[in-house]
């Protein structure tokens, strides 16, 4: 009975989660021009217009080259300070890693502001780069602590071993270490990437309008009214989400890149 009991009521919070989801999907289908839910008809001539309409194109477009950039640009930040704290375990170290998650702890306002006084105090606001920089920086979090727990999960008995046959630092870092982080560093930057892809507030104080990334595109579009294709971009942000933690649930261990703990730590 307490199991049945437990399964329902997750089964309602699940329910619950969904049902904004499940309205939005409504919504994106809909046959005429506007957000009613049951949708009136069935129609998928918004998802085209997200391709064929070029405001929204080229705001697609935008979002995909920040969102890799940025991600890219996390990991390169990140990973040298994953593995300076792998390497060397003093106490004063962490400091190092409480900076890497400083942006991600403050609120993402405080984060925004910070980012637009310094662009603007260096002249640089509104110039295109400055929101992969600034979205690097924000989310490098998430590869750090991705990779953080890949190089936790090394077995030191291979470094060591290596070490006794005459490897030097730089073979053991081709030749075990990197093999063995490989697939952190997919997952931090597969994370760095979906939520710079939805990202606007950093975005927006940085740039404004001069790049205008889906969710500003969308910020716009509001002032002339509400259409189903809003609804087609968020439909389309969930699916590009499952699809790369799909992907990565398939060939690695998402639950230990999120921090779980796995029998085979025993």
């Amino acid at each position: 009975m307490s199991r049945l009991l437990t399964r329902l009521t997750f089964g309602c919070f699940g329910l619950f989660l969904a049902a904004p989801l499940a309205v939005v999907a409504g919504v994106s289908v809909n046959e005429k021009k506007s957000l009613t839910f049951p949708p009136e008809g069935f129609s998928l001539d918004w998802f085209g217009e997200i391709f064929m309409d070029g405001g929204w194109f080229s705001a697609l477009l935008a979002s995909l080259g920040v969102a890799a950039a940025a991600s890219a640009l996390a990991v390169l930040v990140a990973l040298p300070i994953a593995w300076f704290l792998w390497r060397w375990h003093a106490p004063w170290a962490r400091i190092v890693q409480v900076l890497g998650l400083a942006p991600f702890i403050l609120p993402p306002v405080i984060t925004a502001l910070g980012f637009l006084a310094f662009w603007s105090e260096l002249g640089l606001y509104g110039q295109p780069w400055t929101v992969v920089i600034s979205h690097g920086i924000f989310f490098v979090t998430l590869p750090l602590v991705t990779l953080t727990l890949g190089f936790d999960a090394i077995d030191q008995a291979l470094v060591e071993a290596a070490q006794t046959m005459g490897a030097d630092d730089r073979t053991i870092l081709k030749t075990i270490v990197f093999p063995l982080i490989r697939p952190y560093i997919v997952s931090g930057l597969a994370f760095a990437f979906v939520l710079s892809l939805n990202e606007y507030i950093v975005a927006y104080m940085v740039v404004g309008f001069t790049v205008e990334t889906l969710p500003i595109k969308i910020f716009n579009a509001l002032r002339y009214g509400y259409t189903p294709t809003m609804a087609a971009v968020t439909v389309l942000f969930v699916l590009v989400a499952a699809l790369v933690f799909g992907l990565i649930a398939r060939f690695g261990d998402l639950p230990r890149l999120l921090g779980a703990w796995s029998p085979k730590d025993e």
